[in-house]
C-alpha cells in the first residue's frame, strides 16, 4: 500500500513539475514580447558611456517586438563612433517603457539595437582621425571638397561629415566664426586650428592631432605639420563637435 502511495506522490510531483515548466516558459515568452513604437532619426553620432551593454537582434511583428540573440558587446568597441538612425520605444512586461537605438559603426560592419543609456552623444577621436588620416597625400585644390582633392576647409568639412555626419559651415573664416572657441590650454584632439592675419581675416584651418601638430590641406596637399611654423600666423582654436 505504501509503495503505491509513494508512486502516486511521484506521479503528482512529475505532473506538477511539467505544469511549472509550461507556466515558466509562458512567462518567459510573454516577457520577450513587448509593445513597440519605432521611427527613423537623422543620423547622429554617439560613443559608449560605459563598457557595459549588449546589442540585440530585434524582430517586430504586429506592433510586438521580440528580443533575439545578443550580437555585440560594447566592451569590445572602446573607440568606436556609432551612428544612430532609428529609435524604438519598448514597453516591457514590467510596464516600464525603454528607449532603444539602432546603431551602426562608420564602416557598416557592426550594427544592432541597444538601450540608449549605454551611449552618449559625440564621436570618438579615433574615428575622426581615421577618416582624416586616409586623406593624407591627396592633392590640394582651391574649392576642393574631396574625396580626390581638398582645400583646407573642404578637408575639415569632409572629415567631420564622414566621421560623424556633422555638416560644417564652409570656409575657414565661417568655421572660426561659428564654433565654440577654446584656449590653447584647453585644446583637444579633433579641435580645429585657425590661421590668418587677424580674427577677422582667417585664411587657413586644420585638425589638431596632438603634440603641437595638425592635419591639414595646404599647397603641398594633405599633410601633417607643426602648428608653430614660420609660414603660419596662429589666430585661435574652435570646437565644432564633442570628441571623446
Amino acid at each position: 500500500m505504501m509503495h503505491h502511495i509513494s508512486k502516486l506522490k511521484l506521479s503528482i510531483i512529475a505532473i506538477l513539475s511539467v505544469l511549472f515548466f509550461m507556466v515558466s516558459m509562458t512567462v518567459k515568452a510573454d516577457a520577450a514580447t513587448t509593445e513597440v513604437s519605432e521611427s527613423s532619426m537623422t543620423a547622429t553620432a554617439y560613443v559608449r558611456r560605459s563598457s557595459t551593454g549588449w546589442m540585440y537582434d530585434l524582430s517586430v511583428k504586429d506592433k510586438q517586438v521580440t528580443f533575439g540573440a545578443k550580437t555585440h558587446y560594447l566592451s569590445n568597441y572602446p573607440n568606436t563612433t556609432w551612428m544612430v538612425t532609428k529609435k524604438m520605444y519598448v514597453k516591457k512586461s514590467d510596464g516600464v517603457t525603454y528607449l532603444y537605438y539602432y546603431v551602426t559603426n562608420v564602416s557598416g560592419s557592426v550594427h544592432g539595437w541597444i538601450w540608449h543609456g549605454y551611449l552618449k552623444a559625440g564621436a570618438s577621436y579615433e574615428t575622426l582621425y581615421g577618416v582624416a588620416k586616409a586623406q593624407l597625400g591627396k592633392p590640394y585644390s582651391y574649392g576642393g571638397n574631396g574625396p580626390s582633392a581638398f582645400d583646407c576647409s573642404g578637408l575639415t568639412s569632409y572629415v567631420f561629415k564622414k566621421a560623424m555626419n556633422k555638416t560644417l559651415v564652409r570656409t575657414a573664416q565661417s568655421q572660426y566664426n561659428t564654433y565654440q572657441h577654446v584656449s590653447s590650454s584647453n585644446i583637444k584632439k579633433g579641435d580645429l586650428v585657425f590661421f590668418g592675419s587677424s580674427k577677422s581675416s582667417v585664411t587657413h584651418t586644420g585638425i589638431y592631432i596632438g603634440s603641437g601638430k595638425m592635419l591639414d590641406a595646404q599647397n603641398n596637399g594633405v599633410i601633417t605639420e607643426k602648428i608653430a611654423a614660420p609660414w603660419w600666423n596662429l589666430v585661435g582654436y574652435a570646437r565644432p563637435a564633442t570628441i571623446s
